[in-house]
């Protein structure tokens, strides 16, 4: 969420969502670790509750929800006059148990469309 122009408290919220306690402390792991290799330490670190939390980055404030929570606080509805960009996960691709026989795929195929002009 763009939030430049709407207040000086931070120029950005980058809101996710995970379904358990596990994957919500993962995730923002995960983001901690990645923002210190690239030389950018947390200012504050907020968990007051296994079902958020907020990491401070001065100018990016990253907010990590349990899917049930983030309903409940709706961001995204509080800062509406935001731009929001929307990113989303690829779903995970199944790899087959070990030893289990490989059905083959039947190749997909490819077909080019001409852009339709506005």
């Amino acid at each position: 969420m763009d939030l430049r122009g709407l207040t000086t408290m931070t120029d950005f919220f980058v809101v996710c969502s995970a379904d358990s306690d596990v994957q919500i402390r993962a995730i923002a792991a995960a983001v901690d670790e990645g923002m210190q290799k690239k030389g950018a330490a947390a200012w504050h670190k907020e968990s007051g509750s296994s079902s958020w939390v907020l990491l401070d980055f001065v100018d990016v404030v990253v907010h990590i929800f349990h899917t049930n929570t983030r309903t409940f606080y709706n961001l995204e509805k509080l800062w509406g006059d935001a731009k929001i960009r929307r990113v989303t996960d690829a779903p995970a691709r199944k790899t087959p148990a070990r030893g289990a026989a490989r059905v083959p795929r039947a190749k997909a195929k490819t077909t080019t469309r001409k852009k339709a002009r506005a």
